[in-house]
């Protein structure tokens, strides 16, 4: 008996009616659907049912029609899955060196004839690498220089949008959206009033800002 293939990279999307299988590659997951094959039997079986149903004697016939479909399960899915395999065979191809079957569109070095895994394209391989080095040159240039230059940090900085609304506000104190003030009030903790910012007491009742 042959070796059955794609025994880990497949999914059966089989159901009463028929049998479909979806191949993946295992390299990147892209995927092939084989074509819907009908089931005879399981139509039969449904067809049966319904009948049943019908003629309100739905346990024998129904409880039959089950019964002929779970006997030439077994047979009619191996095959249908047979039929299938070959059919993936022709939209993927198996790596002898690590035996995993991969799309020929991304994943297969066709110069190495294996798959990316075992023998990666050179050209691809190439260019992620300089991208990679140019981004840790980029950052070590950029520690070499002062990314602080004109920030103040004795000053406010500007906040990226209104507490209130949330527009971006432009430069100064109040929304120009919904007028409102862009810092984020305080309250005092005694009387709960607005305080002004900076304040160490409260202007209604006197307490203190900071319980």
């Amino acid at each position: 008996m042959a070796l059955m293939q794609f025994t880990r990279n497949y999914t059966d999307r089989s159901n009463d009616t028929g049998f479909q299988f979806e191949f993946h590659c295992d390299k990147c997951g892209n995927g092939h659907m084989s074509r819907f094959q009908t089931s005879k039997v399981g139509v039969l079986a449904k067809l049966v049912h319904a009948i049943s149903y019908g003629l309100g004697r739905w346990w024998s016939w129904g409880y039959a029609g089950d019964q002929v479909k779970d006997i030439f399960r077994g047979g009619a899915w191996d095959s249908a899955y047979e039929t299938a395999v070959t059919e993936a065979r022709q939209r993927l191809k198996s790596c002898t060196r690590c035996g995993h079957w991969v799309c020929p569109e991304k994943c297969w070095n066709h110069e190495a004839g294996l798959c990316e895994s075992c023998a990666p394209n050179l050209h691809k391989e190439a260019a992620g690498i300089q991208a990679q080095v140019a981004r840790e040159q980029l950052r070590h240039r950029a520690g070499q220089f002062d990314q602080t230059n004109g920030v103040d940090m004795g000053q406010r900085q500007a906040i990226a949008s209104c507490p209130h609304c949330g527009h971006a506000p432009a430069a100064g104190a109040f929304c120009s959206q919904c007028g409102k003030s862009v810092h984020a009030e305080t309250h005092c903790p005694t009387c709960h009033e607005s305080l002004a910012a900076g304040s160490r007491f409260c202007a209604s009742c006197g307490s203190p800002a900071a319980a």
